[in-house]
């Protein structure tokens, strides 16, 4: 007897389906879908160059002038923003080969510190409150966010602002409240409204600013 994977989870995983299926039609299927795909990322991030590359330059002297005067990068985002969050930290604070080190914390990695808070005080303020304990005039907070609706990554970044960081936002779709907040000094939007086409192009948005911000270091010597 023969079963079908109906909705959401059929078109997830369509090999739950078992019924007779043609492999050659499927196999091209999936083909065409992943070159479609890769059609699309490649379109996104080259449009991003005319979209935001004087603005990555000027963030990214920005970003050096708080690094040179002894600043520290904190970076923060939900899900997986969460891990581009750590990515960024760990890009900056332990870079490839021979690039400078710089110092920088992701504020979503200690476990117990952000469950704490939420469970005392509101998943709201996980954020906002490591960077009213760390953060200092000069600091930079990177926040993350695929909707740019998050509201503790909002309250993150109205704390930075009042302890006088350098605030840098990296949303998608229409940049959401954080195009709205008059609290982002520097605000890079992926137009997309596809998560995963977001999340892949934010990557290279926070590569680039990295790069940048190490030439700039680099020209000031």
């Amino acid at each position: 007897m023969s079963t079908r994977a109906e909705g959401a989870i059929g078109a997830l995983y369509p090999f739950l389906d078992t019924r007779p299926t043609d492999v050659d039609a499927v196999l091209a299927a999936v083909a065409r879908s992943t070159a479609e795909k890769a059609g699309e990322i490649v379109a996104l991030r080259e449009s991003l160059v005319a979209e935001h590359g004087q603005r990555l330059v000027d963030c990214a002297r920005r970003c050096a002038a708080a690094f040179h005067a002894g600043g520290t990068l904190f970076t923060f985002g939900n899900g997986g923003s969460s891990t581009d969050a750590q990515d960024l930290a760990q890009l900056f604070l332990h870079p490839p080969k021979a690039a400078r080190p710089l110092p920088a914390i992701s504020l979503t990695h200690d476990v117990a510190l952000i469950t704490a808070l939420s469970n005392d005080v509101g998943f709201e303020v996980v954020f906002a409150r490591q960077l009213a304990a760390f953060g200092r005039a000069g600091d930079i907070a990177v926040g993350l966010s695929t909707s740019g609706g998050s509201n503790n990554v909002l309250r993150a970044f109205e704390e930075a602002a009042r302890r006088g960081m350098l605030t840098v936002g990296i949303a998608g779709y229409d940049g959401g409240r954080m195009a709205e907040s008059e609290v982002i000094d520097h605000l890079f939007v992926v137009p997309s409204a596809s998560v995963h086409r977001v999340q892949e192009a934010q990557t290279t948005v926070y590569h680039v600013l990295w790069e940048l911000t190490q030439q700039a270091l680099a020209d000031s010597r």
